[in-house]
């Protein structure tokens, strides 16, 4: 962003600055990475003596995978960046995708390139799935949300810009328990009391050199000295939950970076000994994993969602709308497994009713604090700064706070893409419904809003209000039916219907003890 002051003059320079978290490569090359070319990353790997090129792309189980390429010579080097590879299709999408048209090719996307902070001999690329026509394979989620975000900017002249909020629990052993956390309590806390800082310190340094889009990171409320487990990785260990929070960018690439940001909370956990999980709950009765998301809508590069005076327009009203019309339907691809349903109770801050609220969070849309009122806060309590920072930008989103880290990334904002843009497109309806959704309350603890529609309570009820709306996602053929069908199925498989109801009526010794087995057996799967 460019700096000036009242008066005009500029302050920073348009050139990349050379500071300790800027992207390396873009310092390299002097330039920023939606202008990166096929010739720049060949001096990328001659300056750096880059041995090996790794494509890196997301399956269908939403980690990222890799292909290691080694390099030879300029012209392998050349083919490799300007055609791709090609890929087993029913392996990455299994179950999915038929073994009798499986191949792929998996194609660079230039800008994402990265140099791979635990190998330095290799550069790493996001790819995208093409099929033998050198169309998008229209099943893979990357491509879903590519075409979602295409047809939303097409139809209504916007952009939709995103961002996740990545919430998780590290998990190992803590030998020094001096200054331990109380239950519950570890939000915001700082060191001697958080034990965990030199690997958040680490895993805010390589997400910021690789992606530039991290706000900041923080300790989250949940700490466990002890956790109760039949698994040896868990058993006894101490667990502490960080959140990381990111920075608006254009929805079709907001996926790729947290499907990385997790690849790399994982990789550095694992170096240091500890276990990172996405898992929606580990403990019954400590705070769960969610993955908010916040959303803006940008015309011209600029955010639209407030008006001069600062309040919400019409069109961020819209949008409040859409995602309440699709909020029950998109649990399917926001909370895919069952220990998704035990966060998503009453009294946990997670949302049980399709609602919004201003900076209420028992609602499932959230208007958060945006400066859109007040600027140059720190002139109140630093008198003697008498210059202030020009900055016309709008910071207001909307957050979306079902989703957990058991989510299909790419899917989930897919859907919410679409659900922008049928807010958008479909002007009195959404209004309408954004008018009758406001909440004023603690939606827990107010009796007079039964009117409310209610969130799904498993993974069944998700796939059966999926099929049902099935319509909305498959529209404009951005869902292939099958791929609804899939997901409706991996949801089914749950058996997990009245999954709360069955286990508040077991004694609480085997309700514990039942809920444990629950939360851990898919602990590495999220």
């Amino acid at each position: 962003m460019k700096s000036v002051t009242k008066n005009g003059e500029k302050k920073m320079s348009e050139r990349i600055e050379n500071f300790a978290l800027a992207n390396p490569i873009s310092l390299l090359l002097g330039k920023e990475k939606k202008d990166w070319t096929r010739e720049d990353l060949i001096k990328v790997i001659l300056e750096k003596q880059i041995e090996r090129i790794t494509f890196n792309y997301t399956g269908i189980d939403g980690k990222i995978k890799e292909l290691k390429i080694p390099i030879t010579s300029r012209k392998h080097a050349e083919l490799i960046l300007a055609e791709g590879e090609r890929c087993d299709g029913s392996s990455l999408f299994k179950g999915m995708v038929d073994a009798g048209k499986s191949d792929l090719y998996v194609v660079p996307v230039y800008k994402t390139a990265f140099l791979n902070p635990f190998d330095d001999k290799s550069l790493n690329i996001i790819c995208r799935f093409l099929d033998r026509n050198g169309r998008p394979a229209e099943f893979a989620p990357d491509n879903i949300l590519a075409k979602a975000a295409s047809n939303f900017t097409a139809k209504t002249g916007l952009e939709l810009y995103s961002f996740g909020e990545l919430e998780f629990y590290l998990i190992g052993n803590i030998q020094n328990q001096t200054y331990a956390l109380p239950k519950q309590s570890g939000y915001h806390s700082s060191s001697p009391f958080a034990k965990t800082g030199d690997l958040i310190n680490e895993m805010m340094r390589y997400m910021s050199q690789i992606t530039g889009n991290i706000k900041y990171a923080h300790n989250e409320v949940g700490y466990i000295q002890s956790v109760e487990s039949d698994f040896s990785e868990l058993k006894g260990k101490s667990a502490e939950q960080v959140e990381i929070e990111f920075l608006p960018t254009p929805v079709d690439e907001t996926a790729d970076i947290m499907v990385l940001a997790s690849w790399l909370v994982r990789n550095i956990s694992y170096r240091h000994g500890f276990v990172a999980t996405f898992f929606p709950k580990i403990d019954f009765e400590h705070a769960g994993n969610g993955l908010h998301f916040h959303n803006a809508l940008m015309k011209d590069g600029k955010n639209i969602m407030t008006d001069a005076a600062g309040e919400l327009t019409s069109d961020a009203k819209k949008l409040i709308g859409g995602l309440c019309y699709y909020a029950p339907s998109l649990t399917a691809f926001g909370n895919m497994c069952s220990s998704s349903y035990l966060r998503l109770v009453p009294h946990h801050e997670a949302p049980t009713k399709v609602c919004w609220s201003e900076s209420n969070r028992s609602a499932l849309i959230r208007v958060p604090l945006a400066w859109t009122k007040n600027k140059n806060l720190a002139m109140q309590i630093n008198p003697q700064q008498k210059e202030e920072l020009v900055h016309n930008e709008s910071l207001q989103t909307v957050e979306l706070r079902s989703p957990d880290g058991s989510a299909n990334v790419h899917m989930l904002l897919a859907g919410i893409t679409m659900a922008a843009e049928w807010g958008l497109l479909n002007t009195q309806e959404s209004l309408n419904l954004t008018e009758q959704s406001y909440v004023s309350v603690n939606i827990h603890s107010n009796q007079n809003l039964q009117e409310l529609s209610e969130l799904a309570t498993s993974c069944v009820e998700s796939s059966e209000m999926l099929l049902q709306h099935r319509v909305l996602f498959e529209r404009d053929k951005t869902f292939p039916s099958y791929v609804i069908e899939y997901v409706a199925n991996v949801l089914q498989k749950e058996n997990d219907r009245q999954l709360n109801k069955r286990l508040m009526a077991l004694p609480d010794e085997e309700k514990f003890a039942e809920s444990r087995r629950i939360m851990h057996r898919h602990l590495h799967k999220y």
